[in-house]
């Protein structure tokens, strides 16, 4: 019953496992019913009109358990549930939290559900909590990414909106707890097997999937075993297209956000009289874009376990663990075309609107023309995610309860130097065209000096490894590795006097430590290897370095852009070992070719230990009366952090060619810095019940959210000045501080028939210190002039650089609304309708700017069936456009991510009490997801289609 206490009061906090009440609102038991009296004012937990509701299956009776535990809960929450042991409403938990009202969630390869925001606000403004414990992450912050962990382990997630002071710290959007099951939901033994099978009609592509759960009580129902097993397989395909470095702007001195520009080749210049003109200032044009598809295949397994006993109604003594893997290795095919404006490069532009929508590139300088690329990206992502922990719970007597709980949550991520992005350029003479289509890829054409051309060669297997040389090489990936060992012991104690029912109270500690060593060879120029007066045809090389040309089924369906559609497919470890195997030929540029010099070596400059040490200690007191019910509280937080990086200052930059540039950095030296912050974090929660159906709730509360982990070391990267991009972005520092708020919120809630509910919630939140990137142009941070490879001037006076840092903002304002219906008729038919509304801005100094990453609304609609061994529905989740970085291109243009739809549906007809049969439908729209500009389609940031998909899955249980 620990999973339902948790539901019953506080919601999910590992703290309140210790003081909540020990009968849960999902009770499944009759005996834990008469564990405890309900307060005043509230409907017996024993009642077994209530029981009879909650132990309805399938979706109905996932819905129902949702609505009770909202009902029940001491500030505003929404909930899903399991529609049975071991299996949770969609295959993915991200997939199914889009269904609460007020959360969206972005995707990763496959369409699948990744990060997830409450409320417009981001995933970093959101705690993900595993049975009350936190979960370790393997990405470079704090936000949990869902693709690791099976939904089959779940058997039902809160997302926490409001705050209470027994509720873990660190949220400010939402805290979304992961529920598992407990053996003692069951009566005796139970056990569920499940098959299933994946295609996407896009990709044509298959998996697998098995999963079983078996729980059972022994020793007089006095120890219970719980136990789950999960492996799936499944290949995964997206198609997608982008900047690969951003689009160019001439500089504009009108806007002191822009006085510099970005065109690193000299400003684009249509009349081509050198000079800026006015009608020229802020002209934007293509820089660097790429098309092709990310093939994933996805392997998952999971391993999960729970014992609990029982000894006797005082004491309760629960171990648990998770073990999981993702294994889901990437390829990504992609042609890359790099049409950088220099003077003499473009000829023949239009332009509509201050946008270069298309110019020809005629200039028989092979340095000048056109030279398209193969670029094939690989990233090896083999993820481990392990959380175990111990909870006791005793009542020592009537008026007290004890709680104590421990636990070690860790992630691995072992990266390092095996991730790829590896590009051979074409290296024959071609005049080409760029024309901008209003979709997601330019149309690209080029017709060769020997007749052939780009599109039509690919497709009829013209071109080989002669047509290339080798280019760039780079060899990266990042070792991760976050552990967190936490520990709590809270008490409940009954007072039954002055309307006060129960005194909660404890203390945490939270020990983190994370690491990140950055493996790549672009810091010692390794990268830049093989390119420039160093390239080798590829042609030379032998081995079959470009192994076969392909075309994917219904590749870029759907874009329409006239570009190749044909891939040319090399091997990377085949053509590393060929450039192994060329060591000791002669290189143009002085010298022999070395393999060592190019393979991957430690990056200090990006790599950082972080640690946080947290104390904190909370009261709070819980008062009901007849129609009413409260608490009040307040928990204290102190933060001791210690960050650690390096930093190696740049000596000088050689250019090796157009757009090819080498840093030469000094020694690094180590960086350390420490930090600490405290904080105060009262709130309060009231509900008043009209009648048994109506209620009103009132919370307020003064939250915080920490930053991000890698945003608190003090690292810094110049890579991109390889390419020709000065610029130096800074990772963070220790003192930045944690987000803080001030919010309320205000819910009236009518529970008008059974399993039915109308809501609307009014939130606000003023957010202090939001973290927000600082944009530095033109500075001079003690580079000396660009040199040749001969260290010979080729610039005068300093190298000015663009210089980003997070930094903490002025402040935010977070103000929405909220509304939600659901109801079921008795003839099965049933619908639920979600939808939330934000307005948001921040400031910076005077400086008014949209709050990143917050979608303005959000909204879904369901419709289902459920009735006899019958269960059909469909729903459609939308999330609006929304702004996911500013000033990409000066002050008031900014990126922004635009509306998707995606809509879900299913069947399923259950035989008899042992066998079911489901079939499952994905994106049956078949979206993309889409970046822009400012909403406009000419200037595209980027495209990411996954298919549609479906799934059948049979059940067997026992």
């Amino acid at each position: 019953m620990k999973t339902a206490r948790l539901h019953r009061n506080l919601l999910f906090c590992s703290v309140a496992l210790a003081l909540s009440v020990p009968v849960g609102a999902l009770a499944q038991q009759a005996e834990a019913a008469s564990a405890d009296p309900a307060p005043a004012g509230q409907e017996s937990q024993g009642d077994p009109a209530t029981l009879d509701t909650v132990v309805v299956t399938g979706v109905r009776g996932s819905m129902a358990r949702a609505i009770e535990l909202k009902r029940e809960s001491g500030t505003v929450q929404d909930s899903i549930s399991a529609l049975e042991l071991g299996k949770f409403p969609d295959d993915n938990v991200a997939d199914s939290l889009s269904h609460i009202t007020g959360v969206s969630i972005s995707r990763t390869a496959g369409g699948e559900g990744q990060k997830v925001s409450v409320r417009g606000l981001g995933p970093e403004y959101t705690l993900t909590t595993f049975n009350g414990r936190i979960l370790a992450t393997d990405g470079a912050g704090r936000d949990f990414a869902y693709d690791v962990l099976p939904a089959d382990v779940i058997s039902g997630a809160d997302v926490v909106k409001g705050a209470q002071a027994s509720l873990s710290e660190g949220a400010i959007g939402g805290l979304i707890n992961l529920r598992s099951a407990s053996p003692f939901d069951q009566d005796g033994q139970q056990g569920v097997i499940r098959l299933e099978g994946d295609r996407n009609q896009m990709s044509e592509l298959d998996g697998h999937k098995f999963s079983a759960t078996y729980s059972n009580l022994f020793a007089d129902n006095t120890l219970g075993v719980l136990l789950g097993v999960v492996y799936g397989k499944r290949k995964d395909r997206t198609d997608i297209a982008g900047n690969d470095g951003g689009w160019s702007r001439n500089a504009d001195p009108n806007d002191e956000s822009w006085l510099w520009g970005n065109t690193w080749g000299g400003a684009i210049d249509p009349n081509g009289n050198g000079e800026l003109d006015e009608d020229e200032y802020g002209l934007i044009a293509p820089g660097q874009f790429r098309v092709g598809s990310i093939l994933e295949e996805k392997k998952r397994r999971a391993l999960s376990a729970k014992i609990e006993w029982r000894p006797s109604n005082s004491f309760k003594l629960t171990l648990d663990g998770l073990k999981t893997r993702l294994d889901s290795p990437q390829v990504g095919y992609q042609q890359s075309y790099y049409p950088l404006f220099a003077p003499g490069r473009w000829s023949d532009m239009t332009i509509q609107n201050g946008i270069v929508t298309g110019f020809t590139m005629d200039n028989p300088d092979p340095e000048m023309r056109l030279n398209p690329e193969l670029l094939n990206m690989t990233e090896h992502r083999v993820v481990d995610t392990d959380l175990y922990g111990a909870n006791a719970e005793w009542k020592v007597s009537d008026d007290l309860t004890l709680t104590g709980d421990v636990y070690r949550s860790t992630s691995k991520r072992y990266s390092g130097g095996q991730d790829t992005y590896v590009v051979l350029r074409m290296n024959q003479p071609n005049v080409a065209r760029i024309e901008l289509s209003g979709g997601a890829v330019p149309n690209v054409t080029a017709l060769f000096d020997d007749g052939r051309q780009l599109a039509n060669g690919l497709a009829n297997g013209q071109f080989g490894g002669s047509d290339f040389n080798t280019h760039y090489m780079e060899l990266r990936g990042d070792n991760i590795v976050d552990e967190i060992t936490g520990g709590t012991l809270g008490g409940k104690w009954y007072v039954g006097r002055f309307a006060m029912d129960d005194l909660h109270f404890g203390v945490t500690a939270t020990d983190r430590k994370k690491t990140r060593d950055l493996i790549n060879n672009t810091l010692n120029g390794g990268a830049d290897y093989y390119s420039g007066d160093n390239a080798i045809n590829v042609g030379a090389l032998g081995g079959n370095v470009l192994s076969h040309s392909f075309t994917l089924p219904n590749f870029m369906r759907g874009v329409n852009a006239d570009f190749p559609r044909t891939f040319l497919a090399f091997d990377v470890p085949n053509y590393l070992n060929q450039l192994a195997a060329y060591n000791g030929n002669a290189r143009p540029g002085g010298g022999t070719y070395d393999f060592a010099n190019a393979a991957p070596q430690w990056n200090p400059l990006e790599s950082y230990r972080v640690s946080e040490d947290t104390k904190a200690a909370y009261v709070q007191a819980d008062f009901s009366g007849e129609r009413w019910s409260a608490d009040v509280g307040v928990r204290f937080v102190k933060t001791r952090t210690t960050a650690e990086a390096w930093d190696a200052p740049i000596l000088s930059i050689t250019e090796n060619g157009a757009f090819n540039y080498t840093a030469n950095y000094a020694e690094p030296t180590a960086i350390r810095q420490d930090g600490d912050y405290s904080y105060v974090l009262p709130a309060g929660n009231f509900t008043w019940r009209f009648t048994d159906d109506l209620q009103l709730r009132l919370g307020a509360a003064k939250t915080m959210a920490r930053p991000p982990v890698d945003k608190l070391a003090p690292t810094n990267t110049t890579a991109s000045v390889s390419w020709g991009e000065f610029t130096q972005i800074y990772g963070g520092n220790v003192d930045l501080k944690p987000y803080e708020a001030k919010q309320g919120d205000v819910s009236l809630e009518w529970y008008f028939s059974e399993n039915s509910i109308f809501n609307v919630a009014v939130f606000y939140k003023r957010i202090e210190n939001q973290l927000t990137t600082s944009w530095e142009p033109g500075q001079d941070i003690g580079v000396g002039p660009i040199v040749d490879a001969d260290g010979n001037p080729i610039t005068t006076g300093p190298t000015l650089f663009n210089v980003m840092r997070p930094i903490n903002g002025d402040y935010a304002k977070v103000r929405g609304i909220e509304a939600g219906l659901q109801h079921f008729w008795e003839n099965g038919f049933g619908f639920r309708a979600q939808y939330t509304r934000n307005w948001s801005k921040s400031f910076v100094g005077d400086q008014e700017r949209p709050l990143e990453g917050i979608a303005p609304s959000v909204y879904s609609l369901g419709l289902m069936y459920e009735k006899g061994p019958w269960s059909l529905g469909a729903t459609a989740d939308r999330t609006d456009g929304f702004v996911t970085a500013i000033n990409v291109l000066g002050e008031g243009y900014n990126e922004q991510a635009d509306a998707i739809t995606w809509l879900t549906a299913h069947v399923s007809y259950r035989f008899n009490d042992r066998f079911s049969l489901s079939l499952e439908g994905r994106n049956l729209l078949d979206e993309a997801q889409t970046y822009s500009i400012n909403g406009n389609p000419l200037l595209s940031q980027g495209y990411y289609r996954y298919g549609r998909g479906v799934n059948l899955g049979l059940s067997y249980r026992f």
